[in-house]
């Protein structure tokens, strides 16, 4: 394709900052970067018509993490370390609210509930016993106790009498946290390209080379905030991994509200509104869903429906409106990668399924990197 001379001068000359990914973390990243270069030209590609990945395909939780997640994490990291990234996603959920509004993305602190099968007693009361450990560990974070027992008040049915919960924990309206965000780089004269694949890109020393799918592009910088995707361009200790989700039709007199997680947060619901959303089931088919690709399978979208029927909305008549999917990254660690991967290329990737949460503070980091 030839471009006219206006589009070449206006769109793809003279690039300051190229982001690639306009999801929760590139967005936020060119936005701390007009703040800091208030005269620079940013451009943002984005590989979809609309941001790809899990920034607007997600559950819309704004957690940062359930009392098992937190104990499993123990297993594999340290006390600090545990306590550190729960407190990333903590500032960085707060510091989302603080640039969108909370009205701006219906985010509504209903509270997290984490709720236990009835055939696994002994996990739950493993959680039980270590309430008083995990609340002393993160109370200088939140300034109080973060987690109690709350008996099981929706009729969930084969779950526990109780479960653990958090008022700590809230949900937004994924849609239009993505679309604030849009308009305020629209609004501080950053450019999205959409429909722009990166193929490859090299760094010359002093700028970058940018080979995409329509076209070469040179800037000074690049950043990326490819996440799930970014096996495709470089090497990192991350994976791709597929989260299958569906909501219902509106269900009258639904009395459900709040976030939950169930079965190790193997899977979690919502409402959103009068309807129920519905997500997880990765473990049942851990190297299927190790994937870049979109779509639902029946094993776990089965699974999900036999949930909703059994535990969630026992006897009440629902139908399913629609399913989809999205691509989170994960890794060995759950902290985000944040670094330099050579003297003008930098990555803030790993969101490791909590991107609402630290996706702010990791594109505010990511922006950081730069020390002109």
């Amino acid at each position: 394709m030839q471009y006219s001379y206006w589009e070449k001068s206006e769109w793809l000359s003279d690039i300051d900052y190229t982001i690639i990914g306009s999801g929760i973390t590139g967005l936020n990243c060119a936005l701390a970067l007009r703040k800091k270069y208030p005269e620079s030209r940013i451009r943002i590609l984005e590989r979809g018509t609309m941001p790809q990945g899990a920034s607007t395909k997600n559950a819309g939780f704004a957690s940062f993490g359930s009392i098992s997640e937190l104990l499993d994490d123990l297993n594999h990291t340290s006390e600090d370390d545990m306590v550190s990234l729960v407190e990333k996603r903590w500032n960085g959920l707060q510091m989302l609210r603080k640039n969108i509004g909370d009205k701006n993305m219906e985010y509504y602190q209903f509270g997290g509930q984490e709720v236990f099968p009835e055939d696994n007693p002994a996990f739950f009361e493993r959680c039980k016993d270590n309430l008083t450990r995990i609340n002393t560990m993160l109370r200088p974070v939140f300034g109080t106790d973060v987690y109690a027992l709350k008996d099981n008040i929706f009729g969930f049915e084969n779950t526990g009498k109780q479960y653990i919960f958090t008022p700590f924990e809230g949900q937004i309206n994924t849609g239009k946290m993505m679309q604030a965000l849009l308009r305020k780089c629209m609004e501080n004269d950053i450019l999205i390209l959409p429909c722009t694949e990166v193929e490859a890109f090299e760094d010359l020393g002093d700028s970058v080379q940018l080979q995409t799918r329509n076209f070469d592009l040179v800037t000074r910088k690049l950043f990326l905030a490819t996440n799930g995707f970014s096996s495709r361009l470089f090497k990192e200790d991350i994976v791709p991994a597929r989260a299958q989700v569906l909501i219902t039709s509106p269900i009258k007199n639904l009395h459900i509200k709040g976030t939950f997680h169930l079965d190790k947060g193997y899977y979690y619901f919502r409402n959103v509104g009068d309807r129920i959303l519905l997500g997880g089931g990765r473990n049942l088919d851990p190297d299927q869903e190790t994937t870049m690709e979109f779509g639902e399978t029946d094993r776990i979208q089965n699974r999900l429906d036999q949930l909703l029927k059994t535990v969630i909305l026992p006897g009440i008549p629902f139908e399913t409106a629609h399913r989809w999917s999205g691509i989170m990254g994960m890794g060995k660690q759950k902290i985000p990668i944040i670094r330099a991967l050579s003297d003008n290329v930098y990555c803030g990737i790993r969101l490791g399924g909590i991107g609402i949460s630290i996706g702010t503070w990791t594109g505010n980091q990511l922006a950081a990197l730069n020390r002109e």
